[in-house]
């Protein structure tokens, strides 16, 4: 929405949630989402042609275009459990809509939702509708958490999907002159209603499933001497696979890829494919096995024991230049190491103290053996090994020579990213260890 203000300033554009804390967040000097670029694009259009609001009725009545935005979380309870998606958050904007609308509307789904939501969407509006007509959208999102503004500056394509209908035409059309003011008319894709649905959740476990194919590879790579690197280099230089999403690593975390390749298989289940449901599936399990990997590589190269001994991790979002924290492997690195009794220190540039907690004991719970740092070189003093699992710059410009010289010997550095040098790392005197290699 900050970036249809920023490309289009004719258009008032008004975002509103229920939680007033989080909109007065909005509304600071403090975002509440890290973003690079995000706080400038922020400050330039807000007051201007963005606001932030409580006022949920109101912008129901006020807006032409309504995009929903809301968590569509993977289900904890009932039928679909761990699997299926909870549109309960879909189903209440729904019913919000439909109580306030007055006058025609375009809705646009933008949260990530299973195929066919959009039925349910128009199902709740067509039945409490009061005479208001509204034509559904899909508009799926290809951002990317640490580079959302360039990738929504220059997007690879948008995609708007709608009812092939003379009202579905129309309200596809609005949306495409919202994006053309920037976007340039040949990527921007139109489809049918459920091909744009279906088109997210594929992006993302296509995606995914490159990064589980490689990792799966850098455990062969270990056993057998080859580096995954070179060999991620030289099948990346084939045209038909190219280079993207080839780098092995601890595995993948956020919000999306794990959420949308499990709602996708139980989509594959409902429809009565269960062998395509067991494929998808197995990319997940691929990821979960590298991340536990991790953790028993740390052990097993530390005597087989890291009991009472202190660890170093490096990195707690699942990505750099991001605070999201979804998903992320180190939540099963620090887990898996506390269960072995280690004695574990997180340092994160951007992730608080706070955070971290919950996500690995849970909200309210104590864990002595857990500590949060405020700087890699006080996370790595008096440590018998560091690991690594964020690939945030400023990792890469340490002074290694003088975390070894504070650290426990033989000090201990697992490159859970191969970000990091390990040759020149070796000659400061590391056990240096990366994924693959």
């Amino acid at each position: 929405m900050a970036m249809i203000a920023l490309k289009a300033p004719g258009i008032q554009v008004t975002v509103v949630d229920l939680n007033a804390a989080r909109i007065a967040a909005w509304n600071s000097g403090d975002l509440p989402i890290y973003e690079p670029g995000l706080d400038e694009v922020v400050r330039q259009v807000r007051g201007r042609n963005l606001h932030f609001s409580t006022a949920v009725a109101e912008g129901i009545r006020d807006a032409d275009i309504i995009f929903v935005s809301v968590n569509t979380p993977t289900k904890t309870y009932g039928v679909g459990a761990g699997r299926a998606a909870d549109l309960r958050y879909i189903e209440s904007v729904a019913r919000s809509i439909a109580e306030h609308a007055n006058g025609p509307k375009i809705i646009v789904e933008k949260s990530t939702i299973p195929v066919k939501t959009a039925e349910t969407i128009k199902d709740i509006l067509a039945a409490n509708s009061r005479g208001h007509t509204f034509q559904v959208l899909s508009n799926p999102e290809f951002l990317a958490e640490g580079t959302a503004i360039a990738d929504l500056t220059a997007p690879d394509r948008v995609l708007i999907g709608g009812e092939r209908t003379p009202g579905g035409e129309a309200a596809i059309q609005t949306l495409v002159d919202v994006y053309a003011n920037w976007v340039p008319r040949e990527r921007i894709i139109t489809t049918n209603l459920w091909s744009s649905e279906m088109a997210k959740l594929v992006a993302n476990a296509f995606l995914a499933q490159r990064i589980s194919s490689i990792n799966s590879i850098s455990a062969l790579c270990e056993a057998t001497g080859a580096d995954v690197d070179e060999v991620a280099h030289a099948i990346g230089r084939d045209s038909r696979i190219g280079p993207k999403f080839l780098k092995a690593s601890v595995g993948f975390g956020g919000s999306c890829f794990q959420k949308d390749i499990l709602n996708l298989a139980y989509l594959c289940e409902h429809f009565g494919l269960p062998e395509v449901a067991a494929y998808w599936e197995s990319v997940v399990r691929m990821n979960d096995w590298q991340k536990h990997r991790f953790s028993r590589r740390i052990v097993s190269s530390l005597y087989n024991t890291v009991a009472e001994k202190r660890i170093a991790v490096l990195g707690f979002a699942f990505k750099k230049d991001t605070n999201d924290t979804r998903e992320s492997p180190a939540i099963a690195v620090c887990r898996d190491l506390l269960a072995e009794q280690a004695r574990v220190v997180v340092y994160d540039p951007k992730v608080p103290a706070h955070e971290i907690h919950e996500e690995v004991v849970g909200k309210g719970k104590q864990e002595p053996r857990l500590t949060v740092a405020s700087s890699a070189y006080e996370a790595a003093a008096g440590a018998h090994a560091i690991a690594v699992v964020t690939e945030w710059d400023e990792f890469k410009t340490l002074d290694f020579a003088r975390i070894q010289a504070e650290m426990k010997h033989p000090a201990f550095l697992f490159d859970g990213r191969n970000i990091l040098d390990l040759p020149r790392l070796r000659t400061l005197g590391f056990r240096a260890h990366g994924i693959g290699k």
